[in-house]
């Protein structure tokens, strides 16, 4: 699957071998095969031969920073100038970090400051005209960015500035050279697929639809009489739980329309591969690559011993709504963020976008994600067995 925006596309290199497995043979035995379908053809570009390249030079570049880490004020004003000065770049900050006490107190970083184009989440709209995001802090910062763009979304890089770090490759040490390495382009790129989502609420009437000074907020929609939905691109994780009631949570999952089962229990998690070693990992779910193709569902402590996490394919639509005898209600979280209140006769629709996040890899694709299993979460860590002292049995040399 190729990559493409405004001004970078991924482009095709060569391998002697592929991270998907080889396209299945489609005729069994003398006289059985597969009955033909144009309409289901889909080319799907290996992923170890994506690397991103640029149509034409970068000129807009968004930068993220951690808010409320002092620390990160010294590499975020040497970046900024870096950018500015050397690759006369624009860029772009949340007016919130541009408006930071530390950096409006600092006089020598002022003229850099004075040059910053500032934008406010959920009043401007900065999706066409952003050609890089590079990210500093930790594993929240790219899930911020992933927010801000619910289509397409511009190469992200992503500097390990924060607490954990599993989605931030790269070390600040080496900002310049490695800045400059993704300007000149054919960097390795995963594409982080993202969940696309719908609540669709039942609030009785148009009368009581949920406004804003008249407007309805950002991302939700009119439907049919009495209903609002709110479409939501997410990178993680939807995570539907039991909020503050006492009672099991009791909601019906829905596979293409088919009931599959009902979940008893604290909630239940729907993750891509990259939420796969977020809270899934915490709640007992397998953890998967990135370039995997699936959706993972994860009960949340199931009143159930049979109750295991499975994984679908990415493109079957799962819904989500509250069981007709549920006691209470449930609530809905779409990667820790705009948490609501899911009651009956609302529904969550949820399915694989086609908007991936583009990450850009230190290495590549493999090497950076099992460095980050072992780093992040010591994977597979214990002590080393000893070996055995080199000596034989005593029932072997008898003879």
């Amino acid at each position: 699957m190729a990559y493409c925006t405004k001004t970078s596309h991924l482009i095709p290199v060569l391998r002697a071998h592929f991270l998907h497995g080889p396209y299945p043979a489609t005729h069994f035995g003398p006289k059985a095969c597969i009955l033909p379908n144009p309409t289901s053809v889909m080319h799907i570009q290996d992923p170890a031969s994506q690397r991103l390249t640029w149509n034409k030079p970068p000129v807009n570049v968004l930068v993220i920073r951690k808010i409320r880490d002092e620390s990160l004020a010294e590499p975020f004003k040497e970046l900024c100038r870096f950018l500015v000065e050397e690759k006369q770049m624009m860029v772009y900050v949340e007016r919130r970090v541009a408006d930071d006490a530390t950096l409006s107190k600092d006089e020598a970083f002022g003229s850099i400051r004075n040059q910053l184009c500032t934008f406010r989440e959920g009043y401007d709209d900065i999706s066409d005209c952003i050609d890089l995001i590079i990210c500093l802090g930790g594993d929240g910062t790219l899930l911020y960015a992933s927010s801000l763009f619910q289509g397409s979304v511009p190469p992200v890089m992503a500097f390990h500035l924060g607490s954990l770090g599993f989605l931030t490759p790269f070390k600040f040490e080496s900002y310049k050279t490695e800045v400059a390495k993704v300007f000149e382009g054919n960097a390795a790129i995963t594409l982080r697929s993202r969940l696309k989502v719908k609540v669709v609420k039942d609030i009785g009437g148009p009368q009581q639809q949920p406004e804003h000074n008249g407007l309805l907020p950002h991302g939700h929609t009119n439907t049919d009489a009495g209903k609002v939905t709110l479409q939501l691109q997410v990178l993680n994780e939807v995570v539907v739980d039991r909020g503050p009631s006492s009672y099991l949570s009791n909601v019906d999952l829905y596979l293409d329309g088919r009931l599959i089962t009902s979940v008893q229990g604290d909630g239940l998690i729907v993750s891509t591969p990259t939420g796969s070693t977020a809270y899934a990992a915490a709640a007992g779910a397998s953890m998967i690559h990135p370039n995997v193709p699936a959706i993972m569902v994860t009960p949340i402590c199931p009143h159930s011993l049979s109750f295991r996490p499975i994984v679908v394919p990415a493109g079957v639509e799962l819904m989500i709504t509250l069981s007709p005898d549920a006691r209470n209600t449930a609530w809905v979280s779409f990667d820790g963020r705009k948490r609501q209140e899911i009651q009956h006769g609302d529904c969550i629709k949820i399915t694989t976008s086609c908007y991936p996040v583009p990450s850009i890899c230190c290495h590549d694709l493999v090497y950076d994600w099992f460095e980050s299993l072992a780093q992040c979460l010591h994977w597979n860590v214990r002590k080393r067995q000893a070996r055995l002292a080199d000596t034989s049995d005593s029932s072997d040399t008898e003879n």
